[in-house]
């Protein structure tokens, strides 16, 4: 009667094993836009491919939902967000947007409510959001370039989101790393990417 118990508890745990596994996995869902839709790569080339190949060999149960989009603004992925919470239900999201919002010139108070706005339905939705503090070339003016770059410390203080250094910041100095439009890393900058978001998700992770 005892080995039968044992038994039945052995085959319990063994059935249990792959259905904690799944129940505990991390789901990264990255709402960004051409740096990390991989814009002017090949398929499969992007950091965000690069980064979920590692989690994969590594065995790590970390699974990156990729929504973004190239020219994605802060508005468009507002559109788009309750419906891809509701669809992938993630348990982090991170938000590196504002790009195309800042060179396009958007009022810095518009875009720091559709970032606020991104956090908070995140946030309501069970998730744990980051978002990536975006650096733009200063064509409209310093003045215009810092407030929009201290809008990401403010709604990162005003949400409790964790606030992520930027990708990029590394990458756009080396002319190497960068395509011919100089906007966007090529594929020789993307495994550089992978490894520094890497480190930046285990951070924020743990």
């Amino acid at each position: 009667m005892i080995r039968i118990f044992l038994k039945l508890v052995v085959l319990l745990a063994c059935l249990y094993q792959p259905i904690a596994a799944y129940a505990s996995e991390t789901k990264i869902m990255i709402i960004g836009d051409s740096l990390s839709a991989g814009y002017g790569l090949k398929q499969d080339q992007d950091w965000v491919n690069l980064l979920q190949n590692k989690y994969v060999e590594e065995k790590k149960s970390i699974l990156l939902i990729n929504m973004s989009v190239s020219g994605q603004t802060t508005d468009n992925a507002l559109l788009k967000i309750d419906a891809q919470l509701k669809a992938h239900n993630p348990s982090h999201v991170l938000i590196e947007l504002g790009g195309n919002d800042g060179i396009r010139g958007f009022p810095i108070k518009l875009i720091r409510n559709h970032l606020t706005q991104l956090v908070e339905k995140s946030k309501n939705n069970g998730a744990e959001v980051a978002i990536m503090k975006i650096q733009i070339p200063p064509n409209l003016g310093p003045r215009y370039t810092k407030m929009f770059t201290d809008n990401y410390q403010k709604v990162a203080q005003a949400t409790g989101a964790h606030l992520m250094d930027y990708f990029m910041v590394p990458i756009a100095v080396d002319k190497s790393l960068m395509q011919n439009d100089n906007l966007h890393p090529n594929e020789k900058a993307q495994p550089i990417i992978r490894d520094f978001m890497a480190e930046q998700f285990n951070q924020w992770l743990n």
